[in-house]
Protein backbone atom coordinates (compact mmCIF):
# COMPACT_ATOMS: atom_id res chain seq x y z
CA UNK A 1 0.00 0.00 0.00
CA UNK A 2 0.79 3.56 -0.19
CA UNK A 3 1.94 5.53 2.74
CA UNK A 4 3.51 9.36 3.88
CA UNK A 5 6.77 8.46 5.90
CA UNK A 6 8.54 11.14 7.16
CA UNK A 7 12.78 10.42 6.84
CA UNK A 8 14.06 13.60 8.35
CA UNK A 9 13.44 17.20 9.00
CA UNK A 10 11.49 18.23 6.38
CA UNK A 11 11.73 15.58 4.51
CA UNK A 12 8.79 13.31 3.40
CA UNK A 13 7.07 11.78 0.11
CA UNK A 14 5.03 8.41 -0.65
CA UNK A 15 6.25 5.32 -0.59
CA UNK A 16 5.20 1.47 -1.27
CA UNK A 17 5.13 -0.10 2.19
CA UNK A 18 3.79 -3.72 3.16
CA UNK A 19 0.28 -3.93 3.53
CA UNK A 20 -0.40 -4.40 6.74
CA UNK A 21 -1.90 -7.71 8.36
CA UNK A 22 -4.20 -8.01 12.03
CA UNK A 23 -3.10 -9.66 14.53
CA UNK A 24 -4.54 -10.87 17.41
CA UNK A 25 -6.89 -8.57 18.69
CA UNK A 26 -6.50 -6.10 15.83
CA UNK A 27 -8.04 -4.91 12.82
CA UNK A 28 -7.13 -3.12 9.54
CA UNK A 29 -8.53 -0.01 8.61
CA UNK A 30 -9.20 1.37 4.89
CA UNK A 31 -8.87 5.33 5.45
CA UNK A 32 -11.69 7.52 4.07
CA UNK A 33 -10.16 10.51 5.59
CA UNK A 34 -7.32 11.86 7.55
CA UNK A 35 -6.27 15.04 9.18
CA UNK A 36 -2.75 16.85 9.05
CA UNK A 37 -2.50 17.96 13.03
CA UNK A 38 0.21 20.95 13.93
CA UNK A 39 1.56 17.67 15.81
CA UNK A 40 2.08 16.11 12.59
CA UNK A 41 3.90 19.21 11.58
CA UNK A 42 6.13 19.67 14.19
CA UNK A 43 6.82 15.55 13.47
CA UNK A 44 7.69 16.75 9.58
CA UNK A 45 10.39 19.78 11.25
CA UNK A 46 11.97 17.48 14.04
CA UNK A 47 10.77 20.02 16.54
CA UNK A 48 8.30 17.68 18.34
CA UNK A 49 9.28 17.57 22.39
CA UNK A 50 9.36 13.52 21.93
CA UNK A 51 12.79 13.10 19.82
CA UNK A 52 14.46 14.96 22.31
CA UNK A 53 13.23 12.47 24.56
CA UNK A 54 13.65 9.54 22.67
CA UNK A 55 10.08 8.45 22.47
CA UNK A 56 9.96 9.14 18.43
CA UNK A 57 12.64 7.91 15.87
CA UNK A 58 12.82 8.90 12.27
CA UNK A 59 11.74 7.41 10.48
CA UNK A 60 7.53 8.19 11.09
CA UNK A 61 4.49 7.53 9.07
CA UNK A 62 1.98 10.15 10.85
CA UNK A 63 -1.46 10.56 11.12
CA UNK A 64 -3.82 10.19 14.08
CA UNK A 65 -6.85 12.04 13.03
CA UNK A 66 -8.95 9.85 11.14
CA UNK A 67 -11.91 7.60 10.13
CA UNK A 68 -12.69 4.61 7.44
CA UNK A 69 -13.82 1.26 7.18
CA UNK A 70 -12.32 -2.02 8.38
CA UNK A 71 -11.50 -4.49 6.02
CA UNK A 72 -9.73 -6.58 7.86
CA UNK A 73 -10.28 -8.31 11.30
CA UNK A 74 -7.77 -10.68 13.68
CA UNK A 75 -8.16 -13.20 15.65
CA UNK A 76 -10.29 -12.69 18.78
CA UNK A 77 -11.69 -9.65 17.27
CA UNK A 78 -15.79 -10.07 16.50
CA UNK A 79 -17.21 -10.26 13.18
CA UNK A 80 -19.56 -8.22 13.73
CA UNK A 81 -16.52 -4.93 13.03
CA UNK A 82 -15.82 -6.16 9.78
CA UNK A 83 -17.06 -3.23 7.26
CA UNK A 84 -17.44 -0.84 10.09
CA UNK A 85 -17.40 3.06 9.66
CA UNK A 86 -15.10 4.07 12.48
CA UNK A 87 -12.92 5.95 14.09
CA UNK A 88 -10.09 5.38 16.53
CA UNK A 89 -8.23 6.42 19.51
CA UNK A 90 -4.88 7.70 19.67
CA UNK A 91 -3.21 6.73 22.86
CA UNK A 92 -2.57 3.25 22.83
CA UNK A 93 -1.70 2.15 26.86
CA UNK A 94 -0.07 -1.44 27.63
CA UNK A 95 -3.26 -2.57 29.75
CA UNK A 96 -1.50 -3.92 32.34
CA UNK A 97 -0.55 -1.10 34.59
CA UNK A 98 -2.03 0.54 37.22
CA UNK A 99 -2.51 3.43 35.02
CA UNK A 100 -4.65 1.26 32.30
CA UNK A 101 -6.29 -0.70 34.77
CA UNK A 102 -7.57 2.30 36.75
CA UNK A 103 -8.81 4.22 33.12
CA UNK A 104 -5.75 6.09 32.79
CA UNK A 105 -3.99 4.20 29.82
CA UNK A 106 -3.85 7.69 27.90
CA UNK A 107 -0.83 8.27 30.06
CA UNK A 108 0.72 4.89 30.30
CA UNK A 109 4.39 5.33 30.55
CA UNK A 110 4.71 2.46 27.74
CA UNK A 111 1.86 3.31 25.88
CA UNK A 112 1.88 3.74 21.63
CA UNK A 113 0.60 6.82 20.07
CA UNK A 114 -0.49 6.08 16.77
CA UNK A 115 1.13 7.62 14.55
CA UNK A 116 3.46 9.80 16.62
CA UNK A 117 5.14 7.87 19.62
CA UNK A 118 6.50 4.25 19.93
CA UNK A 119 6.70 3.36 16.11
CA UNK A 120 2.54 3.11 15.63
CA UNK A 121 2.02 3.51 12.23
CA UNK A 122 -0.55 6.31 11.42
CA UNK A 123 -3.09 6.78 9.48
CA UNK A 124 -1.60 9.46 6.34
CA UNK A 125 -1.91 6.29 4.33
CA UNK A 126 -3.91 3.94 2.57
CA UNK A 127 -4.54 1.80 5.89
CA UNK A 128 -3.97 1.80 8.93
CA UNK A 129 -3.69 -1.37 11.58
CA UNK A 130 -5.01 -0.36 15.27
CA UNK A 131 -6.15 -2.43 18.59
CA UNK A 132 -10.16 -3.36 18.17
CA UNK A 133 -10.36 -2.09 21.29
CA UNK A 134 -9.56 1.43 20.23
CA UNK A 135 -11.91 1.52 17.80
CA UNK A 136 -15.32 3.76 17.95
CA UNK A 137 -18.35 3.31 15.50
CA UNK A 138 -19.51 6.17 13.78
CA UNK A 139 -23.19 7.02 13.30
CA UNK A 140 -24.76 7.19 9.46
CA UNK A 141 -25.00 11.07 10.59
CA UNK A 142 -21.61 11.85 10.93
CA UNK A 143 -20.12 12.11 7.80
CA UNK A 144 -15.99 11.38 6.58
CA UNK A 145 -14.90 14.72 7.10
CA UNK A 146 -16.26 14.77 10.60
CA UNK A 147 -15.32 11.53 11.48
CA UNK A 148 -11.67 12.38 10.67
CA UNK A 149 -12.49 15.66 13.44
CA UNK A 150 -13.46 13.34 15.88
CA UNK A 151 -9.75 13.12 17.39
CA UNK A 152 -9.45 16.73 17.95
CA UNK A 153 -13.18 17.11 19.18
CA UNK A 154 -12.26 14.49 21.60
CA UNK A 155 -9.42 16.71 23.16
CA UNK A 156 -11.29 20.26 22.58
CA UNK A 157 -14.85 18.34 24.85
CA UNK A 158 -11.93 17.30 27.29
CA UNK A 159 -10.92 20.93 27.77
CA UNK A 160 -14.50 22.30 27.69
CA UNK A 161 -15.84 19.84 30.20
CA UNK A 162 -12.06 20.67 32.53
CA UNK A 163 -13.49 24.65 31.91
CA UNK A 164 -16.52 23.57 34.19
CA UNK A 165 -18.53 25.01 31.05
CA UNK A 166 -22.09 25.31 31.96
CA UNK A 167 -25.04 28.09 31.98
CA UNK A 168 -24.16 31.17 33.66
CA UNK A 169 -20.05 30.31 33.13
CA UNK A 170 -18.02 32.65 31.27
CA UNK A 171 -15.21 31.14 29.32
CA UNK A 172 -12.36 32.72 27.15
CA UNK A 173 -10.52 30.53 25.06
CA UNK A 174 -7.09 31.76 23.50
CA UNK A 175 -6.13 30.55 20.09
CA UNK A 176 -8.84 29.80 17.16
CA UNK A 177 -7.24 27.44 15.87
CA UNK A 178 -8.86 23.65 15.47
CA UNK A 179 -8.76 22.48 19.09
CA UNK A 180 -9.83 26.51 20.49
CA UNK A 181 -12.59 26.58 17.67
CA UNK A 182 -14.18 23.04 19.16
CA UNK A 183 -13.42 24.08 22.55
CA UNK A 184 -15.59 26.76 21.62
CA UNK A 185 -18.39 24.58 20.41
CA UNK A 186 -18.35 22.60 23.30
CA UNK A 187 -18.47 25.04 25.73
CA UNK A 188 -21.40 26.91 23.95
CA UNK A 189 -22.95 23.58 23.63
CA UNK A 190 -22.84 23.63 27.37
CA UNK A 191 -24.48 26.53 27.85
CA UNK A 192 -21.42 28.42 28.52
CA UNK A 193 -21.01 32.56 27.36
CA UNK A 194 -17.39 31.94 25.46
CA UNK A 195 -15.25 34.13 24.07
CA UNK A 196 -12.25 34.02 21.76
CA UNK A 197 -8.63 36.03 21.95
CA UNK A 198 -6.88 36.07 18.99
CA UNK A 199 -3.63 37.26 17.70
CA UNK A 200 -5.73 39.34 14.79
CA UNK A 201 -9.27 39.36 13.83
CA UNK A 202 -9.04 37.15 10.90
CA UNK A 203 -10.76 34.48 12.26
CA UNK A 204 -13.38 36.12 13.73
CA UNK A 205 -16.16 35.09 11.82
CA UNK A 206 -15.68 31.50 11.76
CA UNK A 207 -14.99 31.99 15.82
CA UNK A 208 -18.63 33.63 15.68
CA UNK A 209 -19.88 30.72 13.41
CA UNK A 210 -18.78 28.45 15.98
CA UNK A 211 -20.68 30.00 19.19
CA UNK A 212 -17.96 32.53 20.12
CA UNK A 213 -20.44 35.53 21.83
CA UNK A 214 -17.58 37.99 21.63
CA UNK A 215 -14.27 38.16 20.08
CA UNK A 216 -10.39 39.64 21.15
CA UNK A 217 -7.37 40.50 19.59
CA UNK A 218 -4.30 40.65 21.22
CA UNK A 219 -4.50 44.74 20.11
CA UNK A 220 -7.80 44.97 21.91
CA UNK A 221 -7.67 42.51 24.51
CA UNK A 222 -11.14 41.49 26.84
CA UNK A 223 -11.57 44.19 29.86
CA UNK A 224 -12.71 41.60 31.99
CA UNK A 225 -11.96 38.43 33.43
CA UNK A 226 -13.64 34.76 33.07
CA UNK A 227 -14.90 32.19 35.30
CA UNK A 228 -12.21 29.57 33.27
CA UNK A 229 -9.87 30.68 30.78
CA UNK A 230 -8.45 27.83 27.94
CA UNK A 231 -5.19 27.93 26.08
CA UNK A 232 -5.50 26.33 22.58
CA UNK A 233 -1.71 28.14 21.68
CA UNK A 234 1.39 27.40 21.17
CA UNK A 235 2.85 30.51 22.53
CA UNK A 236 4.76 30.28 25.54
CA UNK A 237 3.84 33.58 26.86
CA UNK A 238 -0.14 32.93 27.43
CA UNK A 239 -0.41 30.51 30.26
CA UNK A 240 0.98 33.49 32.65
CA UNK A 241 -1.82 35.88 30.80
CA UNK A 242 -4.30 33.42 31.09
CA UNK A 243 -4.07 33.06 34.83
CA UNK A 244 -4.00 36.82 34.75
CA UNK A 245 -7.50 36.70 32.91
CA UNK A 246 -9.05 33.98 35.09
CA UNK A 247 -11.77 35.14 38.13
CA UNK A 248 -10.31 34.79 41.61
CA UNK A 249 -11.65 30.98 42.16
CA UNK A 250 -11.63 30.20 38.64
CA UNK A 251 -9.86 27.64 36.32
CA UNK A 252 -7.08 27.49 33.74
CA UNK A 253 -7.17 24.67 31.50
CA UNK A 254 -3.69 24.27 29.48
CA UNK A 255 -4.16 22.36 26.10
CA UNK A 256 -1.87 23.98 24.33
CA UNK A 257 2.48 23.05 23.80
CA UNK A 258 4.26 25.52 23.25
CA UNK A 259 8.04 24.78 21.60
CA UNK A 260 9.75 26.84 24.87
CA UNK A 261 8.78 26.25 28.00
CA UNK A 262 6.04 28.74 29.18
CA UNK A 263 6.96 29.83 32.64
CA UNK A 264 3.76 31.72 35.49
CA UNK A 265 4.10 32.52 38.64
CA UNK A 266 2.76 30.19 41.34
CA UNK A 267 1.81 33.36 43.65
CA UNK A 268 -0.64 34.36 40.96
CA UNK A 269 -1.98 30.62 41.37
CA UNK A 270 -2.02 30.40 44.54
CA UNK A 271 -3.55 34.05 45.79
CA UNK A 272 -6.08 33.89 42.57
CA UNK A 273 -7.14 30.38 44.19
CA UNK A 274 -7.17 28.70 40.93
CA UNK A 275 -7.07 25.18 39.51
CA UNK A 276 -4.99 24.71 36.45
CA UNK A 277 -6.01 21.49 34.54
CA UNK A 278 -3.43 20.00 31.76
CA UNK A 279 -5.21 18.06 28.93
CA UNK A 280 -3.49 14.93 27.35
CA UNK A 281 -5.07 13.02 24.57
CA UNK A 282 -8.52 12.81 23.24
CA UNK A 283 -9.36 9.22 25.01
CA UNK A 284 -12.28 10.12 27.54
CA UNK A 285 -13.86 12.86 25.20
CA UNK A 286 -14.01 10.83 22.22
CA UNK A 287 -16.96 9.02 22.81
CA UNK A 288 -18.84 12.71 23.64
CA UNK A 289 -17.44 14.37 20.54
CA UNK A 290 -19.42 11.48 18.53
CA UNK A 291 -22.37 11.89 20.42
CA UNK A 292 -22.40 15.91 19.99
CA UNK A 293 -21.46 15.47 16.28
CA UNK A 294 -23.98 12.87 15.40
CA UNK A 295 -27.28 14.79 17.08
CA UNK A 296 -25.70 18.10 15.63
CA UNK A 297 -24.74 19.67 19.19
CA UNK A 298 -21.57 20.69 17.50
CA UNK A 299 -20.87 20.66 13.72
CA UNK A 300 -17.24 20.36 13.34
CA UNK A 301 -17.44 21.02 9.46
CA UNK A 302 -16.07 24.66 8.69
CA UNK A 303 -12.87 23.64 10.00
CA UNK A 304 -12.49 21.88 6.71
CA UNK A 305 -12.75 23.62 2.99
CA UNK A 306 -9.64 21.67 1.75
CA UNK A 307 -9.47 18.00 0.99
CA UNK A 308 -6.43 17.08 -1.36
CA UNK A 309 -4.95 13.55 -2.10
CA UNK A 310 -2.02 11.75 -0.56
CA UNK A 311 0.09 12.73 -3.40
CA UNK A 312 -0.11 16.15 -1.41
CA UNK A 313 0.05 15.19 1.85
CA UNK A 314 4.14 16.16 2.44
CA UNK A 315 3.43 19.62 0.68
CA UNK A 316 0.77 20.16 3.51
CA UNK A 317 3.00 19.40 6.12
CA UNK A 318 5.77 21.80 4.54
CA UNK A 319 2.98 24.32 4.50
CA UNK A 320 2.41 24.39 0.63
CA UNK A 321 -1.44 23.60 0.92
CA UNK A 322 -3.28 26.36 1.99
CA UNK A 323 -6.30 25.71 4.51
CA UNK A 324 -8.08 27.81 3.02
CA UNK A 325 -11.08 30.17 4.62
CA UNK A 326 -10.73 26.54 7.66
CA UNK A 327 -8.15 25.41 9.87
CA UNK A 328 -7.36 22.22 8.66
CA UNK A 329 -6.31 20.14 5.62
CA UNK A 330 -7.60 16.37 4.92
CA UNK A 331 -6.00 13.74 2.87
CA UNK A 332 -8.26 11.42 1.01
CA UNK A 333 -6.80 8.19 0.21
CA UNK A 334 -8.56 7.79 -2.54
CA UNK A 335 -8.41 10.90 -4.46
Amino acid sequence: MRALVITGPGTAWIEEVEAPVPGTGQVVVDVRRAGICGTDVELFTGQLAYFGQGKTRFPVRPGHEWCGVVSAVGAEVPPGWLGARVTGDTMLGCGLCARCRSGRGHVCADRYEVGIMGGWPGALAEQVLVPASSLHRLPDTIDDRSGALVEPGGNAWRAASAAGAAPGCRVLVCGPGTIGLLTTAFAAAAGAEVHVLALDGSRRSLALSFGAAGYWTAGDPPPVTYDAVVDCTDDHRVPASALALAEPGGRVVLIGVSGAPSLIDSRDLVLGDLTAVGILGASAGLVPAIEHYADGRVNPSGLVSVTVSLDQAADALAGLVSAGPGTKIHIDPAK
